[in-house]
């Protein structure tokens, strides 16, 4: 992958002392993990917005004419300049390649979900979302999103890491110019990925494929992009995972000696209880690829879909 990721992310994850209280929330393993593999579009919604820092709090009020948002002492209604400033916003990051965003979770602005809406009484409700990054999810629905908090869940942090990777290689594929020829061979190369997090799917977009002489080649792009992207977002399970390390068992069943084979079962076996992590069965999957010279899985994403030194299939 020769382009570098490019990510939004809320600015005060990054160290940036943008909040209301003039302070910041950095996020470590953003910023230092994470952030040896991506360039950063940071952005905070109340300061580019034109409020100073410190300044008064706000929250999301519900209102007969939908939610609003309002500083919290003084009851001013910052809605419409939030909106105003996102529009010219959302332009301006159109530009920038974003292969996905992270935002503060339960921030007004920011929360992609549960954020607070207090009622005429006061009394809040986590049924609301911030209005950037509504505003941000409406205008790039296929971009993968997610909260800082949730990303300290491990199986929620593999798997948007795994598709910003993902999204990158889709960027990559349409700037080398698009042919019908390209996608499928994109297609081929994600197959397991995409049986990984839901086999139907991957099905659809294989038939998908199957009549692809017969579509347009924008209309062919534009309808597996979406599928792609909808497939890659549902959560790969450990069932999931073991059908698909079994698949790609099968490639060996001519070569594998009685002892070998035995040994990859039982690893794999391991991984279903829970003994191992992922990573386990995985690496002796490459290893077998690269003893036997298996050009199918040696081709596939599904073996090495994000950079080893992030450790994202280390968990059990």
């Amino acid at each position: 992958m020769d382009t570098k990721i490019t990510l939004g992310i809320s600015a005060c994850l990054l160290g940036e002392k943008v909040r209301y209280d003039g302070q910041h929330k950095l996020d470590r393993y953003l910023r230092d993990e994470l952030g040896k593999h991506v360039r950063y579009v940071p952005v905070c919604p109340e300061v580019e917005c034109g409020l100073p820092v410190p300044r008064e709090p706000m929250h999301l009020a519900a209102a007969p004419e939908g939610v609003r948002l309002v500083t919290i002492k003084t009851g001013i209604d910052m809605t419409d300049r939030m909106h105003t400033w996102a529009k010219t916003r959302l332009a301006a990051l159109e530009a920038e390649d974003l292969c996905g965003f992270i935002f503060k979770a339960n921030s007004p602005s920011s929360g992609m979900e549960r954020v607070k809406v207090y009622d005429r009484n006061g009394i809040p409700a986590r049924k609301g979302v911030g209005l950037w990054a509504a505003a941000f999810m409406a205008h790039f629905p296929l971009l993968p999103v997610e909260e800082e908090g949730r990303l300290n869940d491990a199986e929620l942090r593999e798997n948007f890491i795994e598709r910003i990777f993902a999204m990158r290689r889709w960027r990559d594929l349409a700037a080398q110019g698009r042919t019908r020829g390209a996608l499928i061979d994109f297609h081929a190369r994600h197959k397991l990925l995409l049986m990984a997090h839901d086999p139907a799917l991957a099905r659809e977009m294989g038939a998908l494929l199957g009549r692809i002489k017969d579509l347009p080649l924008k209309e062919a792009y534009d309808r597996y992009i979406e599928l792609f992207a909808r497939t890659l977002a549902r959560k790969a399970t450990v069932r999931k995972h073991v059908n698909v390390l079994q698949h790609a068992m099968g490639y060996f069943k001519k070569v594998l000696a009685a002892g070998e084979k035995a040994e990859l079962l039982e690893v794999i076996g391991n991984y279903h209880r829970g003994y191992v992590p992922l990573i386990v069965p995985v690496t002796l999957i490459n290893h077998c690829v690269r003893m036997y010279g298996e050009p199918y899985l040696a081709a596939q994403w599904y073996l090495h879909p994000h950079p080893i030194d992030l450790k994202l299939r280390n968990h059990a």
